[in-house]
């Protein structure tokens, strides 16, 4: 059923949040509270800058990439549907 998708993207995919204090599932990025999700926005976004970060360990450097743009997109629908009421 799932032969054509690799083994590492079957595994669910975390990131260890030191602001937060603890690791965070991708899929629990929808029930953040709005402080929560920017502090895992900044830090993540930090990761993604640091070159030296991604040649030692990019599997890290790709998932921050994965929660950052996750986060940015549930930040902005959070903010349309505000204007919107």
């Amino acid at each position: 059923m799932y032969m054509d998708i690799p083994p590492q993207e079957l595994n669910p995919k975390w990131f260890k949040s030191h602001l937060l204090d603890r690791s965070v599932e991708l899929q629990e990025l929808y029930e953040l509270p709005q402080g929560e999700l920017d502090l895992l926005m900044a830090e993540a976004a930090e990761l993604r800058t640091d070159v030296v970060n991604r040649d030692r360990n990019h599997g890290k450097w790709c998932t921050a990439g994965y929660f950052l743009e996750l986060a940015k997109i549930i930040s902005e629908r959070r903010f349309a549907q505000l204007d919107q009421k």
